[in-house]
């Protein structure tokens, strides 16, 4: 029931108020002066408040301006009651009420008609005002939460990438040494890399991509590496990269991994012969660059038009061989390195990544950082819309 405080320091005005509004059913109060007044709406919070204009101490001019500086009390309906032929009648005593936040003026003596349809007004009025504060204080509670809900989001996907890049592997030193770039992008992707020897003359070398973003694909990628470091993929001969692809190809097919597929260029590099052995998997060339004198560079794209893991189950996967002169340089990448959008609107693209690798391999020694640090300059904003991963691989 909506509460109405009546301030009048006329008691036959208060007590004829008072009959009239509790006829009509609303809850009243009623103050004899202003400061009482100030007093039973501080401690009432009534939805309308009927205040005389006139009175002793503290007039109704004041009385509005504390109610409504009142946050608590802003949106109780305001009436002043005003002596006939007084503040109704001149412009300059309304400008005065309501600059002091009175809603509505009643003229005095009162038309108890007009009073009855000026309170349900005002009642409307006060109601809709604290509807569209309930709704913005929710909406207010809503953004708070999804604030959190971002910030514990973020918090996950940065522990998710700490998690991955727990799994690579640290640096090859010896005949065959590597470096690595990883760096996730806002939204966790599912980049994952790795090489190790399978025996003392075979070396593994892969990079794979899963489709999409978030946690979900960065499993997945996890679920790849695992399998593959393990090497627990039945009758697969791990140095044959077409079988390796093939046999990942029938352990995960997108329709059992929540639509995922990934890329994948795997090799094998057999040292005493210098060949290298591969097979791609719908990923980005991998790209070979021989030779250390800047006038005699040989670039080669190690590349296949094979379909990605998991599209259908059925694919033949074809190996390629290639020899490795000595001082080559090996370099494997995902799409994230290359597929960037420059302050200009353009789409970077492989072939500026590849001009950039060759610059670099002129650089003796040329750390991945340098690479990284051109290409941070060419993204057009802070973080990158993809992971990048970029391996390097040097044969002596």
């Amino acid at each position: 029931m909506f509460k109405i405080l009546i301030i009048d320091d006329d008691p036959i005005v208060r007590t004829a108020l008072k009959r009239t509004l509790q006829n009509q059913g609303y809850e009243t109060a009623i103050a004899s002066d202003g400061e009482e007044g100030i007093i039973l709406a501080n401690s009432l919070r009534p939805a309308l408040i009927i205040c005389d204009w006139m009175m002793s101490k503290i007039d109704g001019l004041e009385v509005c301006r504390r109610i409504k500086a009142d946050p608590e009390l802003a949106t109780t309906f305001f009436i002043l009651l005003t002596a006939k032929g007084a503040a109704p009648g001149e412009e300059k005593d309304r400008v005065q009420g309501l600059d002091a936040g009175a809603d509505e003026f009643v003229s005095k003596p009162i038309e108890m008609n007009e009073l009855k349809a000026r309170v349900r007004a005002g009642l409307r009025l006060h109601q809709l005002h604290q509807a569209l504060q309930s709704q913005k204080q929710a909406l207010e509670q809503l953004n708070q939460n999804l604030q959190t809900q971002k910030q514990i989001l973020e918090a996950e996907l940065a522990e998710a990438a700490d998690y991955v890049r727990s799994l690579l592997p640290p640096p090859l030193l010896g005949t065959v040494t590597t470096e690595a770039l990883f760096i996730p992008s806002a939204q966790l992707g599912g980049d994952c890399f790795d090489y190790y020897w399978l025996d003392e003359d075979n070396l593994a070398i892969y990079l794979l991509d899963v489709s999409g973003h978030g946690v979900g694909s960065a499993l997945l990628s996890v679920s790849v590496l695992n399998l593959l470091r393990s090497q627990s993929l039945p009758n697969t001969n791990f140095c044959q990269p077409s079988e390796v692809l093939k046999a990942l190809n029938q352990a995960f097919q997108m329709s059992y991994h929540s639509d995922k597929y990934f890329t994948i260029w795997y090799g094998v590099y057999h040292r005493p012969q210098r060949q290298l052995v591969y097979a791609n998997a719908g990923h980005p060339p991998a790209v070979l660059v021989s030779g250390k004198d800047p006038t005699d560079i040989n670039v080669r794209k190690l590349s296949s038009l094979d379909m990605p893991i998991g599209f259908l189950p059925d694919v033949h996967f074809e190996d390629a061989i290639i020899e490795i002169s000595a001082n080559s340089t090996l370099y494997i990448f995902s799409d994230g390195a290359y597929e960037i959008h420059q302050p200009n609107g353009q789409l970077w693209g492989l072939n500026a990544l590849i001009d950039l690798l060759i610059n670099c391999s002129n650089i003796d020694p040329s750390p991945l950082k340098q690479v990284l640090a051109q290409i941070m300059t060419v993204n057009a904003q802070e973080n990158l819309d993809d992971d990048l991963s970029l391996l390097k691989v040097n044969f002596a």
